[in-house]
């Protein structure tokens, strides 16, 4: 199994690339995030490869970064949910959003992202909520990437507690504390009850 290619940038499209290591071009099929952190033909790359086998072809998947290749891979794991269709979504959604709508349970959100139906987003939030929450906690141990609450939902909590009457920058400080340390994105609901433990302590 390919696990990482190094090599050449020869060729590159919204779709798909390919890589020339020692002579052999290899087409990888990646998402529009990792096309756009492709540098310039003819200029050095590497991508993060899932390899994936059929009957009648050998296709590789490629990614920016692990992260994104392990999210890739929870995905397929999904029943109804194919290499394709877990390319487009990860073309039509930041990963770190993808993440938080799982682990939120936003069915609404993923049933926005283009060839995603009710029943495959309810499905996408059973079978992987658990295993997303894993996977976050991971990467967060492993300094790979900090979970990014959504900026709305900061603003809206520190709106509501200057509005109670708390200063601006204490609340601010108290919130950014609280977010950095999350093993997952936190709701609305869930970061003004710590904020204001916090500051009633």
């Amino acid at each position: 199994m390919i696990a990482r290619i190094r090599g050449t940038l020869i060729q590159k499209s919204l779709a798909q690339c390919i890589v020339d290591v020692n002579g052999v071009g290899y087409r990888v099929v990646i998402s529009l995030p990792t096309f756009y952190e492709l540098p310039e033909i003819d200029q050095p790359v590497i991508l993060h490869i899932h390899t994936n086998v059929r009957e009648d072809a050998i296709n590789l998947f490629g990614f920016h970064t692990e992260e994104d290749r392990e999210i890739f891979q929870l995905m397929i794991s999904v029943s109804g949910i194919g290499p394709k269709l877990a390319i487009n979504i990860l073309s039509g959604i930041a990963a770190q959003e993808l993440i938080q709508a799982i682990i939120q349970g936003d069915v609404k959100r993923l049933t926005g992202i283009p060839g995603v139906g009710k029943k495959t987003a309810e499905r996408m939030v059973l079978e992987l909520k658990d295993k997303v929450t894993k996977l976050v906690r991971e990467s967060v141990k492993m300094g790979a990437f900090a979970p990014k609450a959504d900026e709305h939902i900061k603003d809206d909590a520190l709106s509501a507690l200057v509005n109670l009457g708390y200063r601006a920058n204490m609340v601010n400080d108290v919130i950014d504390g609280i977010m950095s340390k999350a093993p997952a994105p936190l709701s609305l609901d869930q970061l003004l009850k710590q904020t204001l433990r916090i500051l009633a302590g």
